[in-house]
């Protein structure tokens, strides 16, 4: 006879979901151009590196460094969602009031259009949301 109690599934579960960093995911979204780069952590640079120029690209042709001389950079927090759609919201610093922030939003809406396809982030095999702000610089002297 066995005394040993088999633990349930349910036990298993809530060990197994304790065990896995659900901060860290297993590989982050990533762009055609970087996909080829095995080491994890050169891959995600590169994938920064790819979209943080991407976006100065699209808003280097607009009118945000004309409306806003003293603004040289921006964040914008990036979500990329597990069906490789994105969204980008701009990040404003607490004394930036005399910002107009549902016109640089509007900017980034109209701008941020057309991106190469991107990956999402996986997690456990799984497409997942991810979210990272990225310093974006307007004014390029």
């Amino acid at each position: 006879m066995f005394d040993k109690q088999v633990p349930s599934e349910k036990e298993l579960l809530q060990k197994e979901l304790k065990a896995i960093n659900w901060k860290e995911v297993d590989e982050y979204p990533s762009v055609a151009g970087c996909d080829k780069i095995e080491d994890k952590a050169q891959r995600k640079q590169c994938f920064f590196t790819v979209l943080t120029q991407l976006i100065q690209e699209k808003l280097n042709i607009d009118t945000l460094s004309l409306l806003y001389p003293k603004l040289d950079t921006i964040e914008v927090k990036v979500t990329i969602f597990p069906n490789a759609t994105m969204q980008f919201e701009p990040q404003f610093p607490n004394d930036s009031l005399n910002y107009d922030r549902i016109k640089i939003d509007s900017i980034l809406k109209v701008r941020l259009v057309n991106f190469p396809k991107v990956n999402p982030a996986i997690k456990r095999g799984i497409p997942v949301k991810t979210q990272f702000i990225l310093p974006v610089i307007i004014k390029v002297e």
